[in-house]
């Protein structure tokens, strides 16, 4: 997860020096930056009227060219950037989108129980046609839609019921918005009633009812004694100019950040004195302060900062975020993190999709599972002072110069998609170039799988979960271990065996009794050797089967079982224990069972047998009986086999007794003879 979390890093560092790369080449190719402020003056009437359009300002009446240019000024000064993007939107052919209501409920969900937005729906009476035309309405939804206004059509032939409810006899125009200035209040229904039904009268009712919410301050007397009031709001925007109403897309911002800003609009049209404007540090105007109570805050002097509704929406949540906002963000972070898991996991492609769509699963129900304890605790009332602590961290973090390239970086991406996918790729392509070259130079034989091979692993392992779900566990395709990554340990919780079979550790087999088989015997050393070259190819080829079926990790525990505990009885003076001791079992076992077997003329010594084991002469797993110098052990019920038999048989995950089903990892009391 770090290393993810580190690529991840890395790859919004390349985006940042990427931007400021866009940034020096449209330098050297026009020479202005994006924050160069622009003359009103040297613009065209055209280009004059399309910023009052992106700002929300009428200009209906306006036939002069300098009339609409003092309306610019009066509005905000104008950027380079903000130039730029009101003539890429105008350009742009986007088609909008506009709902179309399928009746009662269906409007209900989504205008009257909206509370932080505002609709404007257009009513089609009955067997009468809608108060706008085709072409019209499409350009009332583009208008609207640049300040995140919502549009729909309700044909009331759809549910006639309910327009005889509402009195909507005629086609007309409908528009919802909050009614309080109190987070998730009641919503009411606006009804135009103008008589001239064009695009910009419409559009003006919209702004009129709509800036109605903002509170207006007029007189200096009444400025200073809002400035200097303390109440529940710790954001204030305050827009200081010499217009008649805020333009839209302040008027929207306050709807959309209702109780968390509350905007401010001062009209300074009829003061004759600007003492007060310099008492609380504004030298000029129009001007945008944003009051926190860390200070105070001029809008539109960094980078990005532009006299836009998108530029100020993405400034507004970053200093003031919602819950809602955090949790979006977090998402995007934890998605893109677990996407790189497709570039590092190297092998087989469709190994590749399938380890990123475990990852995706579990880091987003990890994300999911973190975020409910935290909107419980963030309800507790002895927690407010965390909160504000940390909002106030944010506000400061902010209005820095490195969180205004950020927001410039997130709005030119956002608007862009394709760059940024395509550099995401990019930075994948060259994360899996990296891992596989290290990889290989490892000597790491995944890299060279294909998808069959891949694939029939992965079917090797789900038919041994079937009959051995604890040995299969321990065998998963990923090579992990839930010390080390406790990923596994979240995905095995989806197998309800791992609930209903406890999951046992294999170390017992370890101190399990081990000895060797010794018989009493008159055969001489000659006939000993002679017998075990008589069954050498026959021992061999039965070692070699039991290795390919026990498997790795089986051989690795059944090599640690070798070594006898303290206390056992020993083994012939003629064996070396330290060689059985070094090899594993596929290699030690057949030189024990080169041995002869123990014929009827021969007698068991007992006295090398532990006093709590039961006396026998086979091993009841392979039906073949014990051999002169053969490694047997034993289990906590008594029974005695073969070292190699119940290892396997113990590996495999069947932790008992082939015999009586006694639990081989518990203990039992001395079995009395």
């Amino acid at each position: 997860m770090w290393l993810k979390l580190f690529f991840l890093l890395l790859y919004f560092l390349v985006l940042f020096v990427l931007a400021r790369f866009f940034e020096a080449i449209v330098w050297y190719e026009t020479g202005v930056f994006a924050t160069k402020l622009v003359d009103p003056v040297a613009l065209s009437f055209k280009k004059l009227r399309t910023i009052l359009e992106c700002r929300g300002i009428c200009y209906a009446g306006l036939p002069e060219k300098k009339d609409v240019r003092e309306l610019v000024q009066k509005s905000g000064d104008l950027m380079e950037g903000e130039l730029y993007s009101a003539l890429r939107e105008e350009e742009a052919s986007e088609s909008t989108i506009s709902t179309d209501f399928s009746g009662e409920m269906h409007f209900y969900e989504q205008v009257e129980d909206t509370k932080d937005g505002i609709w404007l729906v257009q009513v089609v009476a009955k067997d009468k046609d809608p108060l706008l035309g085709k072409e019209q309405w499409h350009k009332m939804v583009k208008k609207v839609s640049q300040f995140g206004i919502r549009t729909g059509a309700f044909i009331c032939s759809n549910d006639p019921r309910y327009c005889s409810k509402r009195d909507w006899l005629k086609s007309t125009l409908i528009m919802s918005i909050p009614q309080t200035n109190t987070s998730k209040g009641k919503v009411m229904l606006k009804e135009y009633s103008g008589r001239r039904i064009e695009v910009e009268h419409i559009f003006k009712w919209i702004n009129t009812h709509v800036a109605s919410r903002i509170k207006t301050i007029r007189s200096p007397n009444q400025l200073m004694e809002e400035w200097n009031k303390s109440d529940r709001y710790l954001v204030k925007m305050y827009l200081f100019a010499s217009l008649d109403q805020p333009p839209a897309f302040y008027s929207v911002l306050s709807v959309k950040f209702t109780g968390r800003v509350e905007f401010i609009f001062v009209d300074v049209q009829n003061w004759n004195s600007d003492s007060h404007m310099k008492e609380i540090g504004i030298d000029q105007f129009p001007a945008y302060i944003v009051k926190t109570p860390e200070g105070i805050y001029k809008y539109g002097n960094t980078t990005g900062e532009f006299i836009s509704h998108h530029a100020m929406d993405v400034f507004l949540r970053s200093l003031q975020p919602e819950v809602n906002d955090l949790f979006v963000l977090s998402l995007v972070l934890v998605n893109l993190m677990a996407w790189m898991d497709l570039f590092i996991t190297q092998g087989a492609t469709i190994k590749r999709f399938v380890v990123l769509i475990s990852t995706l699963g579990t880091y987003n129900s990890l994300l999911i599972m973190s975020w409910l304890p935290i909107i419980g605790f963030l309800q507790l009332p002895y927690l407010e002072s965390f909160y504000e602590y940390s909002l106030k961290f944010l506000r400061y973090a902010n209005t820095t110069t490195l969180a205004s390239w950020v927001r410039v970086d997130w709005t030119f991406y956002s608007s862009h998609p394709a760059l940024f996918l395509s550099t995401y790729l990019g930075h994948g392509l060259l994360i899996d170039y990296f891992e596989k070259k290290r990889r290989r130079n490892n000597n790491d034989d995944e890299v060279n799988v294909n998808n069959l091979e891949w694939l029939s692993s992965l079917w090797d392992w789900y038919t041994s979960y079937l009959f051995h779900p604890i040995a299969s566990f321990q065998h998963y395709p990923h090579n992990l271990d839930w010390d080390e990554d406790p990923n596994l340990l979240l995905e095995r919780l989806a197998f309800p065996d791992l609930w209903l079979h406890p999951l046992i550790p294999t170390d017992y087999i370890r101190n399990l009794p081990t000895w060797l088989f010794k018989s009493i015997t008159g055969h001489s050393e000659d006939e000993v050797i002679e017998s075990w070259q008589e069954t050498e190819s026959d021992s061999e080829n039965e070692s070699h089967e039991v290795c390919n079926k026990s498997g790795k990790s089986a051989n690795e525990e059944a090599s640690g079982c070798l070594a006898p505990a303290q206390g056992k009885v020993q083994a012939n003076e003629d064996l070396n224990i330290s060689e059985v001791n070094s090899s594993n079992v596929c290699q030690s076992t057949p030189k024990l069972h080169r041995n002869t077997n123990v014929t009827e003329d021969d007698e068991t010594d007992w006295s090398a047998w532990p006093s709590n084991m039961l006396h026998c002469s086979e091993c009841v797993v392979c039906l073949e009986n014990f051999r002169n110098g053969c490694l047997i052990m034993g289990l906590p019920c008594g029974h005695v086999f073969h070292q190699q038999c119940i290892v396997v048989w113990l590996a495999g995950g069947r932790h008992c007794c082939p015999v009586c089903r006694w639990a081989s990892y518990k203990k039992k009391h001395c079995f009395v003879r």
